[in-house]
Order: C-alpha cells, then structure tokens, then sequence
C-alpha cells in the first residue's frame, strides 16, 4: 500500500501523553474495565483485555496498575456502567472528526464533546455524517530503529498471521488488518519478540485535506486540545494531513 506515514504524529502523540499519564491511564483503565465485564478478568480468555493490556504497556503503565484495574473491574462488576458512544462532526474547512467516548453520563459527554467542536469553530454532525470516509482496520505501526528483523520476514509473518497489508516507510512499518484479525496478527508479532509503538484497530482516512491558513490550524488544535483533555474521551480520529 502507498502508506501515509503516521508515525510522526504517533512519536508527537506519545510526547503530550507522557505529560499527561493520569489522563492516559484513566482512559485504559475504563477499557479493562469493560472488557472484564465483557470478557472476564482472566486474559488468557479474553483477547480484547490481551490487547488493552498490550496498549497499556506500550503507554508505559505499570504491571501493578494494570493488575489492579483488571482484579478492582473483577470485584466491582456490577458498578461498571461506562457505554461506549461515538460522535461525529467537522472542523475548519470541513475536516472530518470522529470521537469514540466511554462514559457514565452521556448527556455531558455530549455536551462537552458539542463545547470542543464549537469552540473550534467546528460543529457537531449526525451519526454517519463522516465516518463513511474512513476505514476500520487494525492498524500496527513499527519503529525500525527498534526492530532488528529485516522487512521481508517482518511482512512474512504479518501476512501469514492474517494480516491484509504491509508498508515500509522511511522510519517505520505498518501492517494493517481486518479488525476481526487484529489480535491474532498482533500477537503472532509479539511472540516473535517485534516491538510495536502503536497496535489499535483504529478509524483510518480513505483522503486527508491539508489545511494552510493558521487561523484554521489554530482552531482546530483548539478542539482536539479540548476532546484530549476530556476524560470520557478515548479516541479522536480526523482526516487532516498534519
């Protein structure tokens, strides 16, 4: 596939999330939460808690953390309420937004993630409004400087483990896979010991739109600053070329 590097925006992304570790961990720890009551607590059998427990890590959160929000969702499953609800609009210029939330009170997260788009002189759509511009897929992004294995091995266990497509960037891989085969591919990587920056089944933009007058930069920095900093919030995805 002719790739759009996002490897930049993920180097940057790590950069504000380690400034931001409480806000990070809250977000993972409504994940374990759900997928224990979804799933159980054992992630032996549970491969969606065995993927959140490998975003976990990747976001450098600790083994006790995470073993404690996996043993306190076990114990309290009959408070866990949060719902998955998800939110579509548009920022300067028409770029598209999606925001997937996990919340215990959707009137509010409505209301804030309404605020964000606003002050960004965005506005808040319907549902389908912008998600038939992205794909879903399970998307994992590699660091060469960390990966050691040349990028036909690499490709060839990505691909034999189900994975749809394989890009070499200038200083990454990606491999992207149908979302059902995103935690097979995933983990057949980590038994082979490659270290991987990102793994997430992810919203990815079938086009991006540049944006080249500041005011409509600053503006939309405006909102996705606004949804980052809501804790409801789990993931933004838009279609701007950062």
């Amino acid at each position: 596939m002719s790739g759009h590097s996002k490897f930049a925006n993920i180097k940057h992304k790590k950069e504000k999330n380690d400034a931001k570790k409480g806000k990070i961990f809250t977000v993972i720890g409504r994940e374990i939460a759900v997928a224990v009551k979804e799933g159980g607590s054992d992630p032996a059998n549970n491969s969606r808690l065995r993927d959140i427990i490998a975003k976990a890590k990747a976001n450098n959160m600790p083994n006790d953390t995470i073993e404690r929000g996996i043993k306190k969702a076990a114990g309290d499953l009959g408070n866990v309420t949060y719902e998955f609800c998800t939110y579509e609009g548009y920022g300067p210029k028409g770029i598209a937004i999606i925001v997937d939330c996990l919340t215990d009170n959707k009137n509010r997260t409505a209301g804030n993630v309404r605020s964000a788009f606003t002050k960004g002189n965005g506005n808040m759509g319907t549902s389908g409004c912008v998600s038939y511009m992205f794909d879903k897929k399970g998307q994992i992004i590699i660091d060469k400087e960390e990966c050691e294995m040349d990028a036909d091995e690499l490709m060839m266990i990505a691909l034999d483990a189900g994975a749809e497509d394989f890009a070499e960037e200038e200083d990454s891989f990606e491999v992207i896979t149908d979302p059902d085969e995103f935690s097979a591919v995933r983990e057949a990587l980590e038994a082979e010991g490659i270290p991987m920056i990102s793994a997430e089944v992810t919203m990815i933009p079938q086009n991006y739109v540049e944006l080249t007058d500041e005011a409509d930069i600053k503006a939309l920095n405006k909102t996705l600053d606004l949804l980052d900093d809501d804790d409801d919030v789990q993931n933004v995805y838009h279609n701007w070329d950062e």
